[in-house]
């Protein structure tokens, strides 16, 4: 409480905006922020204020001052419980230092600790300037965290946020017994540097939780969509399986027609080429462009849009174009792009709304993939709706981060129940 100056107040209320704001900004990363910022800096400000210029009793000081501090952490757009731990973790902080400052006064002999009068003008100045020395080294803190805070995104679950938050919680008792029953000595000093220590420290074992956390989770995601891209090429060699049977059994068809036409037997021959031709038809990939990749896998998604009563539609003109683009690569654009429209046909309700068109063209310079497949909904979810949407949801990803290797784009346009999912690769 900082009582008969009300310069003093909003000097230290606008040291601690800035304050608040460069510790969000090194746990969040500058990029979370909101727009707008000032109308959070004004609340903080004046909650602030408040704070310090009236007397409430310590059990509201100290909910006070978190809500002052949550205020400004609503200027940022990260998780709930990250504002919250981090929120909490400042007020512990701020907690730590202040008895850090105190104690320097009271070895200057301008403080003593349990005799603090609010009436008394040099106790209310000695005050003022602990409260200013505190803000000094919560600077130099926040620069410490700033070193190794790697600002990660990554969700956890509850319990490993209320795991972190004991610490800081069991510090906040500890420094109260060390205060309440200890001497004001130089161990008190150190053991409250320690408290801080920990406290900062807390910051690197978090983010340290939530890279090895994030690191399990993307190798799951990559382990799946190997899985996918291993289906993928099974097609592929499927289709080279087919190739060289229709390739071996049309050698022998011809040795038959060959033998009826050195027996003059005309009527018989084309009998048979007829039904040579009809099984090739058959047996023979439904796409046929040139690029195996291609034929193997829109071939596939044709059998399953029939299984599922979907109707596709397919425009393929590569123009005699050789597709320079590696296989892997191509099966990794096209099966996703395939696999998402199929994945959001399924779900259509009425069976004469299930529709996909496929539309794959190239000229000199690239190729150029379309998709576009009807939807449930008004409006398109990212978000994967397979089984277990934590395992997939990196199709588009992928498909992105191909784009980026070739110097290609991906662009996804929505309209009312419709999907469009456009794909340039330069060669």
């Amino acid at each position: 409480m900082i009582e008969g100056n009300l310069l003093y107040v909003f000097i230290i209320a606008f040291v601690m905006c800035v304050q608040v704001s460069f510790f969000f900004d090194s746990v969040f990363g500058k990029s979370t922020r909101k727009p707008h910022r000032l109308l959070y800096f004004i609340v903080f400000i004046v909650l602030d204020s408040l704070y310090l210029f009236f007397y409430i009793s310590p059990v509201v000081s100290s909910a006070f001052a978190l809500l002052v501090i949550f205020s400004l952490a609503q200027a940022y757009k990260v998780e709930l419980k990250a504002k919250i731990i981090f929120t909490i973790l400042y007020g512990v902080l701020m907690t730590i230092v202040n008895p850090i400052s105190l104690y320097i006064f009271y070895t200057l002999g301008s403080f003593e600790f349990g005799s603090f009068n609010s009436s008394n003008d040099q106790d209310q100045l000695a005050y003022t300037k602990a409260t200013l020395l505190t803000c000094i080294i919560m600077f130099a803190v926040i620069q410490m965290i700033r070193l190794f805070a790697k600002r990660r995104s990554f969700s956890l679950h509850y319990r490993y946020y209320l795991l972190i938050m004991s610490v800081p919680v069991i510090s906040l008792y500890q420094l109260h017994v060390l205060t309440v029953y200890s001497e004001m000595n130089i161990h008190y000093f150190i053991s409250v540097i320690g408290f801080l220590f920990i406290n900062v420290m807390i910051i690197y074992v978090f983010d340290t939780i939530i890279e090895k956390f994030q690191f399990m989770h993307e190798n799951a995601q990559l382990q799946q969509q190997m899985v996918y891209q291993d289906a993928n090429y099974e097609k592929t060699v499927h289709s080279f399986k087919s190739i060289k049977r229709i390739i071996h059994d049309t050698n022998q068809q011809f040795l038959y027609i060959e033998e009826c036409i050195k027996r003059n037997e005309l009527a018989a021959a084309m009998e048979h080429i007829k039904t040579t031709l009809n099984k090739v038809e058959g047996a023979y990939q439904r796409i046929n462009t040139g690029n195996l990749v291609i034929d193997a896998l829109v071939t596939n998604t044709l059998t399953i849009g029939q299984a599922n009563g979907i109707r596709i539609d397919t425009k393929l003109n590569l123009n005699g174009q050789e597709i320079t683009i590696d296989r892997y690569d191509l099966c990794v654009v096209l099966g996703n792009m395939l696999d998402n429209a199929i994945e959001a046909s399924k779900r259509v309700r009425m069976a004469e709304d299930r529709s996909i068109l496929i539309h794959i063209h190239a000229n000199d310079s690239a190729l150029f993939i379309r998709i576009v497949n009807r939807m449930e909904t008004e409006a398109a979810s990212l978000r994967s709706q397979k089984p277990n949407p934590e395992y997939h949801g990196i199709g588009l990803t992928n498909i992105a981060r191909i784009c980026d290797k070739y110097g290609g784009h991906m662009t996804i346009e929505t309209k009312p129940k419709q999907f469009h999912n456009m794909v340039m690769l330069p060669f």
